[in-house]
């Protein structure tokens, strides 16, 4: 009797758990997104975008760069990045104007809208996260969560 009844209250258990799980994921914004049409202040002071450049989707390091920060998403995730993207220099885009880059091209802005870091060739998350991690606000922001 008692494995059945396991059975059963496991029925009913499995599907509430899946569900709690796919209304948790489903809460969280896309970490990559397209950079077309995005204004940079939209993110001020709740996200630090880093930006990635390039001539064309094809560019070898564009590829490698989207490998690194698709490989270790919730490490970018825990430090409120958002991952813009734009490859397409013609369309004139505000991120290109504002930010005014040449073929390829990695921008860190923080969450004051100011640009922290600029790279002429792929980083690392852990080279990002470490370079986020020395931030004021990013300390900042440690201490609060460990207060709590």
């Amino acid at each position: 009797m008692k494995p059945f009844l396991a059975l059963v209250l496991s029925s009913f258990l499995t599907p509430a758990l899946g569900c709690s799980a796919l209304a948790d994921t489903a809460e969280q914004p896309a970490l990559i997104q397209s950079g077309e049409g995005v204004n940079l202040a939209s993110f001020q002071w709740h996200k630090r975008p880093v930006v990635v450049f390039a001539d064309s989707p094809e560019d070898p390091r564009f590829s490698e760069q989207m490998a690194y920060l698709e490989s270790e998403q919730q490490a970018l995730l825990d430090r409120d990045v958002v991952v813009l993207t734009d490859t397409n220099p013609s369309a004139a885009s505000p991120l290109r104007k504002a930010l005014r880059p040449r073929g390829f091209m990695l921008v860190l802005v923080g969450k004051d809208g100011g640009v922290k870091l600029r790279k002429p060739h792929p980083w690392t998350v852990r080279e990002l996260s470490r370079s986020i991690d020395k931030f004021p606000d990013r300390l900042r922001e440690v201490e609060d969560r460990r207060e709590k």
